[in-house]
């Protein structure tokens, strides 16, 4: 048996004033970025990574470098964050194959 629930009417009256998603997710998009800037700041990143692990290796072979840990560590960053830049690539050009595929 289900006993009755009390409601604080505080959290009610918070509850009915709160916006529908729907317009909390437009207020969002207004201030959020652009897919281009997105993609700009994230090639940058991927970037940046690859640019530390080259220098991670350089530093490593001519002894500047405290461990190999850190050139490996250097080194899979770099190999997951291309890794990722690939798969997000994929994923937009699958999508945009499949809306050209649609019929308008």
């Amino acid at each position: 048996m289900i006993d009755k629930v009390s409601i604080n009417p505080a959290a009610y009256r918070k509850l009915a004033q709160t916006k529908p998603v729907a317009e909390t997710a437009s207020a969002e998009a207004k201030g959020s970025t652009s897919f281009s800037e997105v993609l700009k700041k994230s090639l940058s990143e991927v970037n940046a990574d690859q640019t530390q692990a080259d220098q991670a290796i350089a530093d490593f072979l001519t002894g500047k470098s405290a461990g190999l840990h850190e050139t490996m560590l250097a080194l899979e960053k770099a190999d997951t964050s291309v890794r990722l830049l690939v798969q997000v690539r994929n994923k937009a050009v699958d999508a945009y194959r499949e809306i050209m595929r649609m019929q308008v």
